[in-house]
């Protein structure tokens, strides 16, 4: 693909939010832009098609977007202009327990420790501190290693955070209903109840439940590429798809590569200018689970046992925190666990152009250990049928993606994992190898902006953002990148 005299400052590799993000702030630096898309589509994991029947609008990997809406960069974009419309529900989460009403995750506080029993008190004392200042929070936790903004805050986050989920819950709460809703948001982590950090995963989506009711976006997560490829052009980024690159060479010349890819493609293509040992500790890098995902096609609505759990975006399916724990550890054992925890996402429920009238879209996925090529179909379908019996009688088509498949739609999901890498302690805070700036790479005209850099896994732009800020400061005293 190399094109004469075409010169650039900035080429990005992939065109996921990270990588849409980056370019914003590089463009409106002043900075000459060229984004290149493997696929024929922008977007990475938000995008949105017709996979099961005509009509039928599927979030392809994003569904809801708790991050992407309280992003501390993506909220100042004018994103709103270029089509972007947030559907807030009346609850973010809905969490189904065996035999009696669901726990429900509403922005009001009150609301919500009110269904939680004997633990009210205990939960207000819990995320009460954090929501006087939510947005620094936010701020802070969406942000590489650094000197915090609101450094007493975080560090009151930390002392909590740095805990196991699993032992945290059983300390803090007396009653299942309250241990189960932090569960259901701790197993965002994907990662074993036992580790250290999980604790920080579930209060952190549990505080964004209380700023915002977690989104899903009208006419699908694609609207929310589409509203930044239509706010680059604005800013005359160039954007190419369907341009695979597998060898720094093929670039046209600029003064730097930004790659919103995996740390596997980014050894493959530019492992002619990067030293073996860098290689090699990218080679190291721990992925993580993976999931296995279903797409409906429904002839009506999850028919839930508590029909209060059709007003959330997001239903979190496993019952109790001992099961869900139990579930998780299995998947890190390399096991499928027979009653997995699993997500649920109801999107038709609150956008009815998802569907063709009087039907809904189905939208869930469960971990499952990395690469795994298990049909899951039956267990996730009974896991669902558990807590809304007659959902089976509701199949009109199903898709589904193993890892395998969902590798093939997204080369960043590497084995399946969705998040951009395992963000344990060994790796929440430098990803994807130790550098004080985890950005740049032994190459001063290489750098990285996908999920595997920090803050991680996410529809947050964040990755890109300061990746982006970071390439400004260099920018003045790097030259044209050479042919290698």
């Amino acid at each position: 693909m190399k094109q004469g005299s075409e010169e650039f400052d900035v080429c990005i590799i992939g065109s996921g939010p990270n990588g849409l993000a980056a370019a914003s702030v590089l463009a409106q630096a002043g900075a000459s832009v060229l984004i290149l898309e493997a696929a024929e589509t922008f977007g990475g994991g938000t995008r949105t098609g017709e996979l099961t029947l005509p009509g039928f609008r599927h979030d392809i990997c994003s569904g809801a977007h708790p991050m992407g809406v309280l992003s501390p960069y993506l909220k100042t974009l004018p994103l709103e202009k270029f089509g972007l419309r947030w559907i807030e529900p009346p609850a973010s989460v809905a969490h189904p327990l065996d035999g009696e009403p669901a726990v429900l995750l509403r922005k009001s506080t009150e609301e919500t420790a009110e269904n939680l029993g004997i633990d009210k008190a205990a939960y207000l004392r819990l995320v009460e501190p954090f929501l006087r200042n939510p947005d620094g929070l936010i701020e802070d936790a969406l942000a590489p290693l650094r000197i915090p903004k609101n450094p007493f805050l975080l560090a009151r986050f930390g002392m909590l955070g740095l805990r196991p989920a699993q032992s945290f819950a059983k300390s803090r709460f007396k009653g299942q209903r309250a241990k189960a809703l932090f569960a259901g948001c701790a197993g965002h982590s994907i990662l074993s109840f036992d580790q250290p950090l999980t604790t920080a995963i579930g209060l952190l989506f549990l505080l964004t439940g209380h700023m915002r009711s977690w989104p899903i976006v009208e006419g699908g997560s694609q609207m929310i590429t589409e509203s930044l490829v239509g706010y680059l052009k604005s800013l005359k980024v160039e954007m190419r798809s369907g341009n695979a690159v597998s060898d720094i060479n093929e670039l046209p010349r600029s003064r730097v590569v930004l790659f919103d890819t995996s740390p596997a493609q980014v050894t493959r293509i530019a492992q002619k200018i990067l030293p073996v040992s860098y290689i090699r500790r990218l080679q190291s890098y721990k992925y993580g689970p993976g999931v296995f995902k279903i797409d409906w096609a429904l002839s009506g609505q999850i028919p839930w046992s508590d029909p209060k759990c059709i007003e959330a975006s997001t239903v979190h399916l496993g019952g109790t925190l001992e099961e869900i724990a139990f579930a998780e550890s299995e998947v890190w054992k390399g096991r499928h666990p027979e009653k997995p925890y699993a997500l649920v996402i109801q999107q038709s429920q609150f956008d009815e152009g998802r569907a063709p009238k009087g039907k809904h879209t189905g939208y869930a996925y469960c971990h499952v250990p990395n690469g795994s090529r298990v049909d899951l179909t039956e267990v996730l379908e009974n896991q669902i049928e558990r807590f809304a019996p007659g959902f089976k009688d509701l199949i009109l088509a199903r898709h589904t993606m193993n890892t395998g498949d969902l590798e093939k739609y997204n080369e960043n999901y590497i084995g399946g994992a969705i998040t951009g890498g395992a963000a344990d302690i060994t790796q929440a805070f430098f990803r994807p190898v130790f550098r004080l700036n985890p950005y740049s790479t032994p190459n001063p005209h290489l750098f990285l902006c996908s999920a595997s850099t920090p803050p991680g896994g996410g529809v947050h732009g964040m990755c890109g953002y300061y990746a982006a800020k970071s390439i400004l400061k260099k920018l003045p005293s790097i030259g044209l990148l050479k042919t290698y």
